[in-house]
């Protein structure tokens, strides 16, 4: 045969590796500068500031309830109040024992009593 015709011999297993290390080392160096070049935010940074706020509005809204009197129920006469106002009613309101049961138990009975019933409507066809 000639030698025209024979092909040189290329050592592929060489070039393989070094174009892997060359691919390695590019994608080290881009995940590295990606890591340290971009500020990437914490992942509850803006879940932690939503809680804070929703605690703080659920002890602004239980505070408002301590400290504020507001109906409970209007047609049986429950109010809400704050505790020193109502340690003070019932201190005046126990000074005569005997009244101050019965009215207890006649507000218990007005507590406890149903709603009247509402008329009913009106047929469409009358």
């Amino acid at each position: 045969m000639s030698d025209a015709l024979q092909t040189p011999y290329v050592n592929r297993a060489s070039g393989a590796a070094l174009a892997f290390a060359t691919v390695t080392v590019l994608l080290v160096a881009a995940t590295l500068g990606a890591r340290f070049l971009v500020a990437t935010p914490a992942i509850d940074a803006d879940r932690a500031a939503a809680r804070y706020k929703a605690l703080a509005d659920i002890h602004a809204a239980e505070d408002a309830a301590l400290n504020t009197p507001a109906w409970i129920d209007q047609d049986h006469g429950v109010v809400r109040l704050p505790v020193d106002l109502a340690v003070q009613l019932a201190a005046q309101q126990w000074q005569n024992p005997e009244q101050a049961h019965a009215d207890l138990i006649a507000r218990g009975v007005k507590a406890a009593a149903p709603l009247p019933k509402a008329a009913p409507k009106p047929s469409a066809f009358e």
